[in-house]
């Protein structure tokens, strides 16, 4: 049934594809960004989360069946990624308040609730893959574990159910994205056929040889929106990835392919993209300019320095999905082809040649 959508980080890769999904299923949705972006269907909110009092005055008239929280901020530190990341949380759902309408509020965190934090990334004692959501939580701080507080404080308070989503790394479509592995490596491919540089994996033997998943921003769109509708979903924490595994030593192969490319054979040394894209500015801003590309700018594109957090993991990462598929969430998406239509949207948008 449709209603009313707060969607809270509506211009970056997930908060997108949630919207476009919520506006083709007759949803009335609000997009709440610092900056909004024209997204079709989507009502503007211009908020910055961390300003309570600003935060509160934008939500003032708003009266939202289901609130969807797609949206971080990157600090410096850990420390600092608790404190930031948890107000915003605590100010939008104080925001909200007044009108006490919501019924279903949807956090999305990702794996690094089993991983550990940037600072302590795949280190230390981990629990065993698959990854489970009845895993208890690692001993150590972590912002995914402050924001899911704030959450269920105020659902206590408040009455509302709630539901957390944890996606592995996230394929879609977004500028500015802090965390955009299929942007960054449409990049890095487009960068080697133009300088005829190797296209050389840049991760860990464990990611190379080791099963993996990922998860599409269109199946977590629909996952948000399923256990925002679904009563046996609620108050209740998932895994959410697209259903298939696969090893990267296959998958690189398939997107070198895609750009018609070859891909380098790995020789199990790690070769960060930091390190392969720092001087690349240039370069993209001269095949943007001669291409008519629409953002000239590598750092609003690539975000490398997570493709490396990722691509380097030293252990094989999987996902369990068992707890949404025994509850009747059954959808599927190839990740090879989340890549390909990935590739096809950012060169009809002009974002790629």
């Amino acid at each position: 049934m449709a209603g009313t959508a707060l969607d809270v980080g509506a211009s970056g890769i997930v908060g997108s594809a949630t919207a476009e999904l919520l506006v083709a299923e007759g949803w009335t949705v609000h997009g709440l960004a610092r900056r909004p972006t024209a997204q079709a269907g989507v009502a503007p909110i211009a908020a910055d989360l961390l300003d309570a009092p600003a935060t509160r005055a934008a939500l003032a008239d708003l009266r939202p069946d289901a609130v969807f929280i797609t949206t971080w901020l990157r600090q410096d530190s850990e420390a600092e990624n608790i404190r930031v990341n948890s107000a915003m949380v605590r100010n939008l759902l104080d925001g909200l308040r007044p009108g006490g309408a919501q019924r279903h509020v949807a956090l999305v965190t990702g794996l690094k609730h089993y991983l550990g934090p940037f600072e302590a990334y795949g280190k230390g004692a981990l629990p065993q893959t698959p990854f489970r959501e009845d895993q208890p939580r690692l001993d150590i701080a972590n912002f995914y574990y402050a924001q899911e507080d704030e959450v269920f404080a105020a659902a206590e308070r408040e009455g509302f159910g709630w539901s957390v989503h944890r996606p592995h790394t996230v394929i879609g479509r977004a500028v500015g994205n802090a965390m955009n592995m299929g942007t960054t490596l449409a990049v890095h491919a487009t960068l080697c056929r133009e300088t005829g540089r190797p296209f050389r994996f840049p991760g860990s033997s464990a990611q190379w040889a080791g099963l993996t998943d990922m998860t599409d921003a269109r199946i977590l769109a629909r996952h948000l929106l399923w256990a925002a509708t679904t009563p046996s979903a609620r108050n209740e924490a998932f895994n959410i990835v697209n259903g298939d595994v696969f090893r990267w030593s296959w998958m690189w192969g398939r997107i070198a392919n895609w750009f018609g490319i070859e891909p380098a054979p790995f020789d199990g040394e790690v070769r960060p993209l930091e390190a392969q894209m720092a001087g690349d500015a240039p370069l993209w801003r001269a095949i943007a300019e001669r291409e008519g590309l629409a953002e000239p700018d590598l750092t609003r594109l690539a975000s490398a320095w997570h493709t490396d957090a990722d691509l380097g993991r030293p252990i094989e990462v999987v996902t369990d999905m068992g707890k949404s598929r025994q509850l009747g969430f059954t959808a599927y998406q190839a990740t090879d082809r989340a890549f390909f239509d990935l590739f096809e949207r950012l060169r009809a948008d002009r974002l790629i040649p």
